[in-house]
């Protein structure tokens, strides 16, 4: 395939300012704006090779990765190390800076803003470099797009922005003012309104009304829970079509993750150029959902019946929203567009409903410390894993397949650019629907191991109270099952004799039986988790650790 190259003188001011921070990790680019150099094959997107950063990894795995020779398996290099600053390409002239904001805030707090409108670029910067490796990640395979087009985000070879002594710098920092006063609950974009009840507007609820405009390809259930799950833990969705449109209720466990999902997500394409979301508070604080079928699913209630020709919504609700009987069935019937029609249309999940499979890919492992148990262990906070392999020729990759779909997406958006035994871990669906055991006498040196029967399981209950207790990674780690006798000093020993930095713990006032307990880092309790979860602490009970929202 031909590559092509071209060149953009950049400003002298711009190129002063923007100066070169690590050579070693872009050797053959002075900067991120030295000449805006790009290199691209014909009718792909362009990618600044200065600051094209991220860890890619080839699309198509063959088809030997789920046996023992993978051998022909490839990752892309990844030229710059992750940043916690971004470069942002291809961005419309007339768009505001709150709206560049708004791309990282699902991520994280957004503490710098560098507009360069005259070359439709920006660069932010964010709080963390985790939540910068999470934000690229996220959006390579989901590309982003404002005011109906397409922008590109990838690492800057800065390592922070110096801003201060820029001229017209006011309304960037305004923007940033705003919208992390937003972010906080202390204002709303205009300034306008205060905030209460923990920092939420007043009307914002955790449910959502979302209608899909410009209906051009069928939109289902399944698409609009991969797409809104990234901001946070779906309970609940219910679909209906009401004025021959195609709308949604969709309930978080958290509303702050319902507000993180309006702001990021109102106003975009779900294919390109159509399918468009209209995404606003529900006056509805909580959706009663009686079946679980393409029409409604409730997360937290697999025993559900699938309540075939049964009306989606109760009556209660019907009443709320003016719907009858005769407006239930759905409106995409007549739309049956194969997947492979799809494919290349989409805008912002980059994946065909199609394609989603229960068994995942996670590549760059440290082959040195991660074993299936502790894969088990992981990726068992987002749902019950039954296989794991660690692939024989390949020790860095795994597959790893979950309970369903629902499960393997949940588990891809939270660990998908996390930190484990110092590598950024890469995780995304496997073209594999099953993961296949190893026949008798093969080789396997115990790489796979079947986990479909285990005690763990978290979610096997139907109407467990975990389904509405999963957060992202977090340096706060949730125990419990804690016998009463074991004292605070006892768990601190356990955790710091593990080889871990404890820097607060506490138990809960109105039950000891469970405690709060604060890590080093984010990559420091995830291999805590992995290490202590189900540790036995005598008298009967193991020790259960998860991920928690709060800090001490």
């Amino acid at each position: 395939m031909p590559v092509l190259f071209y060149f953009n003188p950049v400003p002298e001011h711009v190129y002063e300012l923007i100066m070169m921070v690590d050579e070693s990790s872009c050797s053959w680019m002075s900067s991120d704006f030295q000449g805006d150099f790009r290199k691209w094959a014909p009718g792909e997107p362009p990618v600044s090779s200065s600051s094209c950063c991220h860890t890619t990894m080839s699309s198509s795995t063959p088809s030997t990765a789920n046996g023992n020779d993978s051998k022909t398996y490839k990752g892309d290099r990844s030229p710059c190390a992750p940043s916690r600053v971004l470069h942002v390409r291809r961005v419309p002239i007339e768009v505001s800076e709150a709206e560049v904001i708004s791309l990282g805030i699902p991520f994280g707090k957004v503490t710098n803003l560098l507009m360069l409108k005259g070359k439709n670029q920006a660069f932010i910067e964010m709080a963390s470099e985790e939540a910068a490796i999470t934000m690229v990640n996220y959006y390579t395979a989901a590309t982003p797009h404002v005011r109906n087009q397409p922008v590109y985000i990838q690492y800057s070879n800065h390592r922070e922005l110096k801003t201060d002594n820029l001229p017209n710098q006011g309304r960037a920092q305004a923007a940033l003012h705003a919208v992390n006063a937003v972010h906080s609950g202390n204002m709303t974009l205009s300034g306008s309104a205060t905030a209460s009840d923990g920092g939420l507007m007043p009307g914002q609820s955790p449910v959502l009304r979302i209608i899909v405009e410009n209906l051009y390809y069928p939109v289902s259930l399944e698409v609009l829970h991969q797409i809104f799950s990234k901001f946070g833990t779906v309970l609940k969705i219910i679909t209906f079509t009401k004025n021959n449109q195609f709308q949604a209720l969709l309930q978080y466990s958290d509303a702050m993750n319902a507000h993180h999902a309006k702001l990021a997500l109102d106003g975009q394409n779900i294919y390109n150029g159509c399918c468009t979301l209209r995404v606003e508070f529900s006056k509805l604080t909580s959706l009663n959902v009686k079946y679980n079928n393409d029409k409604s699913r409730d997360f937290t209630r697999l025993d559900l019946p699938s309540g075939d020709g049964q009306p989606t919504l109760d009556p209660t609700m019907q009443t709320a929203f003016g719907l009858s009987m005769q407006t239930m069935p759905g409106a995409l019937g007549h739309l049956t567009i194969p997947s492979s029609a799809m494919a290349g249309r989409m805008a912002i999940h980059g994946m065909a409903p199609n394609a989603i499979h229960s068994v995942l890919l996670v590549s760059n492992l440290n082959p040195d410390n991660i074993s299936p148990h502790g894969l088990f262990i992981l990726f068992g906070v987002y749902g019950d894993v039954h296989r794991v392999k660690i692939l024989f020729n390949k020790k860095e990759n795994a597959l790893i397949q979950m309970a369903d779909a629902t499960q393997a997406q949940l588990a891809m958006s939270h660990l998908n650019g996390q930190r484990l035994y110092s590598k950024v871990i890469r995780v995304t669906v496997s073209k594999h629907q099953t993961v296949q055991l190893p026949r008798e006498g093969q080789e396997d040196q115990g790489l796979t191991k079947d986990f479909s029967g285990s005690p763990l399981h978290r979610f096997k209950k139907p109407g467990s109270k975990n389904f509405q207790n999963i957060f992202p990674p977090s340096a706060t780690l949730h125990l419990s099952n804690i016998p009463p006798s074991t004292t605070d000093d006892f768990l601190k020993d356990l955790f710091t004799g593990s080889g871990y930095t404890v820097k607060a713990f506490k138990f809960f006032q109105k039950d000891r039986k469970m405690a709060l307990i604060q890590l080093g880092s984010v990559e420091e309790a995830i291999q805590a988790l992995i290490d202590l979860h189900n540790h036995d602490l005598g008298e009967n009970h193991h020790l259960r650790v998860s991920f928690s929202k709060s800090t001490i």
